[in-house]
């Protein structure tokens, strides 16, 4: 079995790229299985195994491959590493890994040939349009010409041998093994590691370690000391956050907690006049103003939610709807002096837009703290 450059396409980006033949021949009857495929990754070569399997309905008692970097993590004549993806791919279908001793492409054998029959007889006399069509072509191609022909070993057709060797393969299992693809990832400052242009969350104790990710198609588990500390679904587009919350230090879980929905719920048992500056905070559309917001919130635990509607109430007359604002006239104990007489009725739009026509003070918006006693 081996890898090898196919010929160009226009990948589904828009751009020419190479595309890679995955090649696997039955070393008796010499008959194939041929997937071209975008990219050599782990994911790619399990799908190639598992779609190779289901075939030839069955499974060889051993595998020879070539030492390609998504098998074979380090070639070595007697004690090669294999990759941890495709050794549990090997434990899931039941048949063990022969690699090729490196440097020795004598010892390739049949490995070689069909990949070099694959290019002279197939790729060099036909056209494409597109990976479906290659493919296409190429399953046709193995079953109506390939599979007929004479092999210039055996002098028989691989087709008809193949009717003999398929009661010698191990049979597929009952279920189709879920094959994973493992990587060794570490977790960022931010409690989350990041595989495949996505990003995915495990507990903060663990950051700074060195985690493993096992990912199928469908979910993403993260493994540390041999024990599963988090399981995610699989994100679905490029830069995705995937986050559970009880992963984040407690401080962060707090910040998060109190969301925009918790902000508008606590101001409304406060008070309208609360209610005006919490809206105000969360309506800006150019500074993003989620903190104050919280922060505003966060006064009622120390001066008491009716002083706080006081002090959003003067902070709204003065059209200054800011959480520093709000903290000075708490501090100054000014929420305590009767409001000035030209103070406008609790509505949105007249406290956060215009001042009332008889009022006679117009402060500075660039120094909300300006006059506060008025």
């Amino acid at each position: 079995m081996s890898n090898s450059g196919g010929p160009f396409l226009v990948h589904p980006d828009g751009q020419r790229k190479r595309t890679w033949a995955f090649v696997m021949t039955l070393c008796h009857s010499r008959h194939q299985y041929v997937e071209f495929v975008w990219d050599q990754t782990v994911a790619t070569w399990l799908g190639c195994h598992r779609r190779a399997f289901e075939w030839f309905a069955g499974v060889p008692e051993r595998v020879i491959i070539d030492n390609a970097k998504c098998a074979i993590i380090k070639a070595c004549r007697f004690d090669p590493q294999v990759q941890r993806s495709y050794a549990e791919c090997a434990e899931g279908y039941d048949f063990k890994i022969d690699p090729c001793p490196p440097h020795d492409p004598q010892k390739k054998g049949i490995v070689e040939s069909g990949v070099k029959y694959v290019k002279r007889n197939f790729l060099a006399t036909r056209e494409f349009r597109d990976l479906a069509d290659l493919n296409a072509q190429a399953q046709a191609w193995v079953l109506q010409e390939a599979g007929v022909r004479i092999h210039g070993t055996t002098r028989q057709q691989p087709m008809d041998l193949f009717a003999l060797e398929r009661a010698l393969l191990k049979p597929l299992p009952p279920q189709a093994p879920d094959l994973g693809v493992w990587q060794c990832v570490t977790l960022h400052r931010d409690c989350h590691v990041k595989f495949d242009h996505k990003l995915y969350s495990a507990p903060f104790a663990l950051v700074g370690k060195e985690l493993w990710l096992r990912a199928t198609d469908s979910c993403v588990a993260l493994f540390g000391d041999y024990r599963l500390v988090a399981t995610h679904a699989r994100g679905q587009r490029p830069g995705q956050r995937i986050t559970t919350p009880d992963h984040l230090p407690p401080k962060a879980q707090l910040f998060f907690a109190r969301d925009r929905q918790w902000l508008n719920a606590q101001a409304l048992q406060i008070g309208p006049y609360c209610q005006q500056v919490i809206d105000w905070l969360l309506s800006d559309r150019i500074l993003e103003r989620l903190r104050a917001a919280q922060g505003v919130i966060g006064l009622a635990k120390t001066y008491g939610a009716e002083r706080l509607e006081l002090a959003c109430r003067r902070a709204m007359a003065h059209n200054s709807p800011y959480y520093r604002t709000v903290k000075t006239i708490l501090s100054s104990n000014s929420d305590r002096l009767p409001m000035p007489e030209h103070s406008v009725a609790p509505t949105y739009a007249k406290a956060r837009f215009a001042r009332d026509a008889a009022s006679l003070f117009t402060p500075d918006p660039h120094n909300p703290q300006q006059d506060l006693l008025h």
